[in-house]
């Protein structure tokens, strides 16, 4: 039996935007170091010969780089029109080539367990629609205006996931024949047209990512071991005059700037090393070497843009970076939020996750002589 998988990425998860104001759809968020449709296609293909991806082609094409699929199709304005389409795409293939089974699968859902793929597809040996199931174990109530009106019975009822499994012919011929119907999933198209729907074990693991505490879920089903590692940077630099005076990306008022060949953020290239330190990847001059003329007078963004994406590119997060800038003047108390922020968004993260402060060395030292800033920075990160 040729077996073909249609891969569902057509949809905008308006409810997982609507408590996370993603722009990103949620099927194409990281999960793990790969796009969460990946896991979901990778889950499916040892079980089948074909899949088919349906949604934003562009976006299909580049997440699924590298995977033996057939071509994105493009899909519809509902779930009904999104498998119709790639039910369509797979008949149009040479009559020796189209599937006899097929499953549909939402590519929201990327962890499905081996057993459950199997189980659907052994169970279309006898019936002609299977899907995965889980019991309802909790008591449910219909509510309406934010008190109870009912209390359901539970007795046989099964919470619905995917893949769903039919043979290919009679879930395409429904479909065809189905255009004013709004069916939520394909099974219902089989029960409508009097056919039996085998129930099989799902699992609980088996979570379609609706709301944002379900990526949590998912990140400790799917996503590796982190272990948290932790850098220190200090940097220093002295006064210069005619120069403006740069810290943590803000230009803040001054009399006099500090020298260095880049624009000396002090701040930014503490936290930078600190970054690298964490990554154990050297130093901020290991990677933007002070004898290139390509960084003189640099805005330190870049750097700190680098390190940030470093992290990411290990498949880390940076948990928080604390930085204590050391100085008799300016005053950094008045700048510390915009400071704050501005590295947040170089590091694209929560500014709840970055902390900057000052402090004076009691006028003793080259900072109690004005003479310049010192920094230091630590930040800690969780790595696989």
């Amino acid at each position: 039996m040729r077996v073909a998988a249609i891969l569902l990425a057509a949809g905008v998860g308006r409810r997982f935007s609507a408590t996370t104001a993603s722009p990103v759809a949620k099927q194409y968020l990281t999960l793990g170091g790969r796009p969460i449709i990946r896991h979901a296609a990778d889950a499916l293909s040892p079980h089948v010969d074909l899949l088919q991806p349906v949604g934003d082609t562009a976006a299909l094409a580049e997440a699924l780089h590298g995977l033996d699929t057939l071509p994105p199709v493009a899909g519809g304005a509902s779930r009904q029109e999104s498998v119709r389409a790639g039910l369509e795409a797979l008949d149009r293939l040479p009559a020796s080539e189209r599937p006899d089974l097929v499953l549909v699968h939402d590519g929201a859902r990327p962890y499905v367990p081996t057993e459950v793929t199997r189980a659907v597809i052994a169970a279309l040996t006898s019936h002609p629609g299977a899907i995965p199931a889980v019991r309802v174990a909790d008591t449910l109530k219909r509510g309406h205006g934010g008190v109870i009106t009912a209390t359901v019975p539970r007795d046989d009822l099964y919470r619905a996931q995917t893949p769903q499994g039919f043979r290919f012919a009679l879930l395409r011929d429904l479909h065809r024949g189905a255009a004013a119907t709004d069916a939520t999933d394909d099974a219902a198209l089989l029960e409508m047209a009097g056919h039996t729907v085998a129930l099989v074990a799902g699992s609980e693991d088996n979570i379609k990512l609706t709301y944002e505490e379900d990526l949590m879920r998912l990140e400790r089903l799917i996503g590796p071991t982190l272990l948290p590692r932790t850098g220190i940077g200090y940097d220093v630099h002295a006064f210069a005059e005619n120069r403006p005076l740069i810290i943590c990306g803000i230009t803040v008022p001054h009399d006099r700037g500090l020298a260095g060949h880049s624009d000396a953020d002090v701040g930014i290239h503490a936290l930078c090393d600190a970054i690298y330190g964490a990554l154990a990847e050297g130093d901020i001059g290991r990677h933007f070497p002070p004898s290139q003329n390509e960084w003189k007078d640099a805005d330190s963004a870049r750097f700190l843009i680098h390190a940030g994406q470093r992290i990411r590119d290990r498949g880390g997060m940076l948990v928080n970076a604390d930085v204590t800038l050391i100085c008799e003047r300016p005053k950094i108390g008045p700048h510390s939020e915009a400071m704050r922020q501005r590295l947040a968004d170089l590091l694209e993260v929560d500014i709840d996750r970055i902390s900057v402060k000052a402090t004076t060395s009691e006028r003793l030292g080259f900072t109690g002589r004005e003479e310049g800033i010192a920094c230091t920075a630590s930040a800690t990160i969780l790595v696989p």
